[in-house]
């Protein structure tokens, strides 16, 4: 089946201008003005120009544009149509993309991506992500077509509807085949981002000169609202920079938004800015009909392999919409009944909704037979790379295919803490890492250019490049949101490795959105984050976490730690080890801890426990205090005081809400008993007190900014001192 490539005469292009012929095969690598670009990709199109008045309907004929392949335009029109039909019976949705994309998402399925689609997970498959999640018609609708188990027709018919496996933006926890969960803009080409460092760190890992284990290609189809989103630009710029050449961005290029045009906010030239950063860029004028330069396009784009490729393909927005193509009303809500109805007698659709033509179905399912064939002579292949090479196998077998945690890690991080003095956590912190990453060459990570101070590198190697793909030491640059984003997309990229990724607690405000994602997607990422609190003194209130830990325990699936000192610490990494399906936040002191005399590791593994109580057996304490981090610390000195004088008195460090909450209730109720009221019970945080009120009806906290200067002075500005505390807790007893 060929896929028609010559030049197609589009005839009398809407809105008057005279016949013109479509610019078929033919790259466009000459820089320009943009606005002017922007009119000679309008004129492509049959647009009117921007600077003109819209005619009523502005879409050329879709009959003349299509690929003049009978079975080809079948197929692509099989796409399109269930995405039409399911978006027309949800009454919700975005038709416009798939309608626009249909035929670079046919080309590229059908002829390039490698899949199983009877094993979603296979481990060399190619990656395809979805990062204008909007259109995630399209992945479904190809989904049911090639044969994943996931999408029936059924499911196409329940799209958006509640517990669906089509719901309104793709997740990968519903839908297996879907590789990340996008929706939010940017997103998507950033996890790709990941995804290919992934590819890259464990060919550099496991393959050897005689066998190629791993040998993938990360596919990835973004819009104009991802080239738009700030963190986009952070991740395109790592990834020119570490020469991702397995890395395909394929970029929508419809210059249609929500708000219309996007020439209303954006007008530098995407295929420059790209190629600025390192990039190859491959323009495709006509992304409607021209399949042969789409894949010529794709077929260059695999052969380079010292940088990334942008593969800028322009398109129109709700193709064969003779009233709402090139228009923002295809963008985001169903076309309806009548445009329906003209969008089917425009491109010759004389199936009814839902009806798909025998002959595509058994076109596309073939790839259950030929993906199946693919994964079997991976694995014959794997075979003799066993027999030859023993050790790599047992560790790819051991990292990739089990997720195995080996080794004693816990017995040696439990006995560099009992050892270690009282110290901040970060440093605890870093030399726990150097344990973690002698026992498992699967750990990698970085910082956003705050290494030195997260105290996050490997001492014992070298860090991951253009020219080191084995190294563990991933230098993200100041690009906190595209390193979160990248770093979900190692994790589910399904390579093995479990990566962590760092930077002050305060600026998790500038990763949250990617954070919440990996929340959502269930990847057991480890976010080490220092600077906790206004303990860090003169840095002042920019940088001085307040609100931060209220957020991220308001976040489902969200696991946050602040350990007290070195053995809470050696827990915290523990437990977030062990969390392969919930990401876990570390919150890490700069300034100095004591050693805690009681602490314990089970206890902090548990979220919470009982440091010291006073109480005679069977009698209930007169106070409870709690606290976690550095306050722990306070509530023990103050506690002391408060004994003095002849109250009883229980402390508890409370590192962990979330994994206490999960413990049995009798254990809950041992540590913080009933019989000790809330009105006796006074939390202790140098953080704003939201969320404290189910543990405590009193609070010493920060509601406010924080103060710029030296970190015991703020801390002791904001009464977290024991003689502070005390006062505090003896008015709970008067």
């Amino acid at each position: 089946m060929a896929f028609v490539g010559a030049p197609v005469s589009v005839g009398r292009l809407a809105g008057g201008r005279p016949d013109q012929t479509a610019w078929v095969g033919s790259r466009i690598r000459a820089p320009g003005a943009a606005a002017a670009r922007r009119r000679v990709v309008a004129a492509r199109r049959g647009a009117p120009r921007m600077d003109a008045a819209a005619p009523e309907s502005s879409a050329v004929p879709a009959e003349l544009m299509q690929t003049g392949e009978p079975f080809t335009d079948k197929a692509v029109n099989t796409i399109r149509f269930l995405a039409v039909d399911a978006v027309e019976k949800a009454q919700s949705g975005h038709p416009g993309m798939p309608m626009g994309m249909a035929p670079t998402a046919f080309a590229l399925w059908d002829r390039h991506l490698r899949f199983n689609p009877r094993n979603p997970k296979f481990i060399n498959r190619d990656r395809f992500v979805l990062s204008a999640g909007h259109g995630s018609m399209l992945i479904y609708s190809l989904l049911y077509l090639y044969g994943f188990a996931s999408v029936s027709l059924e499911d196409i018919q329940q799209f958006r509807q509640l517990n669906s496996a089509t719901p309104g933006h793709p997740e990968s926890n519903d839908t297996p085949g879907v590789e990340v969960t996008t929706g939010p803009l940017g997103q998507g080409i950033c996890n790709a981002v990941g995804m290919a460092i992934a590819e890259a760190h464990a060919a550099a890992t496991y393959n050897t000169d005689e066998f190629t284990i791993i040998d993938n290609y990360t596919y990835c189809i973004m819009g104009d609202g991802c080239v738009m989103e700030g963190m986009s630009s952070e991740a395109c710029s790592l990834a020119g920079h570490l020469g991702l050449g397995k890395l395909i961005a394929i970029y929508d290029d419809n210059s249609i938004s929500i708000d219309g045009s996007t020439d209303l906010a954006m007008s530098e030239d995407t295929s420059d800015r790209y190629r600025s950063y390192g990039w190859q860029v491959l323009d495709v004028p006509n992304g409607n009909s021209d399949l042969a330069s789409i894949e010529k396009a794709i077929e260059e784009a695999k052969a380079c392999t010292d940088k990334p490729t942008l593969i800028n393909i322009v398109t129109t927005i709700g193709f064969g919409s003779p009233n709402k193509g090139n228009t923002a009303a295809s963008h985001g809500s169903a076309l309806g009944e009548e445009e329906v109805a003209l969008t089917r007698q425009a491109l010759n659709w004389r199936y009814k909704p839902f009806e798909v033509p025998d002959e595509v179905l058994t076109h596309c399912r073939q790839k259950v037979e030929t993906g199946a064939a693919l994964q079997a002579d991976w694995e014959a292949l794997f075979a003799r790379y066993a027999a030859a090479e023993p050790e790599k196998a047992a560790a790819f077998e051991s990292a990739v295919v089990e997720g195995a945690l080996p080794g004693d890690w816990e017995a040696k991080m439990q006995a560099f803490a009992a050892d270690a003095d009282g110290m901040a956590t970060r440093k605890a912190s870093a030399g726990l890492l150097q344990i973690l990453a002698a026992a498992l060459p699967n750990l990698v990570g970085g910082s956003a250019d705050l290494a030195p101070s997260n105290l996050t590198l490997i001492e014992d190697s070298t860090d991951f490049s253009a020219t080191d793909r084995a190294g563990r030491n991933i230098r993200y640059g100041v690009r906190e949101h595209a390193m979160a984003a990248a770093t979900n997309g190692i994790i589910a990229a399904g390579y093995g490795l479990r990566p962590y990724c760092a930077t002050f607690t305060i600026f998790t405000d500038y990763a949250k959105a990617a954070m919440r994602l990996a929340a959502l997607s269930h990847l057991g990422v480890l976010y080490v984050t220092t600077h906790d609190s206004v303990g860090c003194g003169e840095d002042g209130p920019t940088h001085q976490s307040i609100e931060q830990l209220a957020t991220f325990r308001a976040m489902p699936n969200m696991q946050v730690f602040r350990p007290a000192d070195a053995t809470e610490t050696a827990a915290a990494y523990a437990v977030g080890l062990h969390a392969k399906t919930t990401p876990t936040l570390l919150v890490l002191t700069r300034q100095g801890t004591g050693k805690l005399d009681e602490g314990s590791y089970d206890g902090a593994k548990r979220g919470g426990y009982v440091l010291s109580d006073n109480s005679p057996d069977g009698e209930s304490p007169q106070l409870l205090l709690i606290a976690t981090g550095s306050e722990v610390d306070v509530i023990v000195g103050a506690a002391k005081r408060l004994r003095a004088d002849g109250l009883t008195v229980r402390t508890v460090s409370l590192p962990c809400w979330e994994v206490f909450e999960a413990q049995p209730a009798e254990y809950k109720e041992a540590v913080l008993p009933p019989a000790v009221g809330r009105e006796r019970r006074l939390s202790v945080e140098a953080a704003a007190a939201f969320g404290w009120s189910r543990y405590a009806d009193h609070a010493v906290s920060i509601e406010q900014f924080g103060r710029s200067g030296p970190g015991e002075e703020v801390l002791a500005y904001f009464g977290f001192t024991p003689d502070a505390v005390a006062d505090r807790a003896r008015a709970l007893v008067v």
